[in-house]
């Protein structure tokens, strides 16, 4: 197994703990050294607060575990694709890396919706970007959920 597939899965697992609770399935690792330094997945329906996004959370806990909010070196795997808000906290916490699963045509900045040069203008850097890894996985534990969803309404 390589690294990005072994990140992934605890990704994966921490959106599994997500779906567990009502919220929509997604969920984050955060590495440096190849340790996990912080984890995260959805809460915006238990918190209330709609930026409390799995990446948000996981950037969160990495600070704290770093006691710095620069989080140079350090590669964030989620299950995934960030939208604007999440990049834009990647961006502010100098993510080297972002690797992610499924992408999001709707909302996703990485891929999907490309903001790259005019971040890179503002910003003089982009995270490297690795797309696709477990993304069948990834996406059908979203398709099911919201199919599982719309069955209960």
């Amino acid at each position: 197994m390589n690294e990005h597939t072994r990140f992934m899965e605890m990704a994966y697992q921490e959106a599994l703990r997500a779906r567990d609770e009502g919220e929509v399935p997604v969920g984050a690792v955060i590495v440096r050294d190849r340790q996990v330094i912080g984890r995260g997945y959805n809460r915006i329906e238990a918190l209330s607060d709609a930026t409390a996004h799995a990446e948000i959370i996981a950037i969160s806990a990495a600070s704290s575990t770093a006691a710095s909010w620069r989080l140079e070196g350090c590669s964030l795997y989620v299950t995934l694709e960030p939208c604007l808000m999440c990049l834009g906290a990647i961006m502010q916490a100098r993510l080297e890396a972002v690797i992610f699963g499924a992408t999001d045509p709707r909302y996703g900045a990485v891929v999907s919706h490309i903001y790259r040069n005019e971040i890179e203008e503002a910003y003089h850097r982009f995270p490297s970007v690795t797309p696709d890894v477990l993304a069948d996985d990834c996406s059908r534990l979203l398709k099911h959920f919201f199919s599982d969803l719309r069955k209960k309404n």
